[in-house]
């Protein structure tokens, strides 16, 4: 039985297909290399998302916003990385309320210990694999997308693009 020409030919299943594709051997492949450094794939996230957020710091809810962790998800990664010494939890002088997730010196030091080889991955299997001209135009298209799934994603940043997206 064939499905030439029907509904199972549409373009959007390819197109979104090659891009879970793509996701899935990416995080794969960087999976691997972050737990030679003892980390998961969030932890390593939660830890870029602060490192590159004004003063290191991001509320709670922004966190979660950044990320694909539910509130009570981001409460549980903090705990564990701040009992890991991490990243620590501030108290928010305005929201009694609110609290800030903040990087610790022992955090930026175990992301410059990972970064290196991360770095190089990024290079090796995703960035190096296109053109200059490739790139912008997908980094232009990612985040239209994510501004359109994820309003939230930007949240906490002060309009900053550069801190927006790790």
């Amino acid at each position: 039985m064939t499905f030439v020409g029907t509904q199972y030919d549409d373009p959007r299943f390819t197109a979104f297909g090659l891009f879970a594709e793509a996701y899935t051997g990416l995080i794969n492949r960087f999976g691997a290399q972050l737990e030679q450094h003892h980390l998961s794939s969030v932890e390593f996230e939660v830890l870029i998302r602060l490192a590159r957020s004004p003063e290191n710091r991001l509320r709670m809810t922004d966190l979660a916003g950044q990320t694909a962790l539910s509130t009570s998800g981001v409460t549980r990664v903090v705990d564990r990385m701040d009992r890991d010494g991490l990243i620590r939890r501030e108290a928010c002088p305005s929201d009694r309320r609110s609290s800030y997730a903040v990087v610790t010196a022992a955090g930026l030091a175990r992301l410059d210990e990972v970064l290196p080889g991360h770095l190089e991955l990024m290079q090796r299997w995703f960035i190096g694999q296109l053109s200059a001209e490739q790139l912008t135009a997908f980094t232009e298209s990612l985040r239209t997308i994510r501004d359109a799934v994820n309003p939230c994603a930007t949240a906490g940043t002060h309009g900053d693009e550069a801190t927006s997206s790790p």
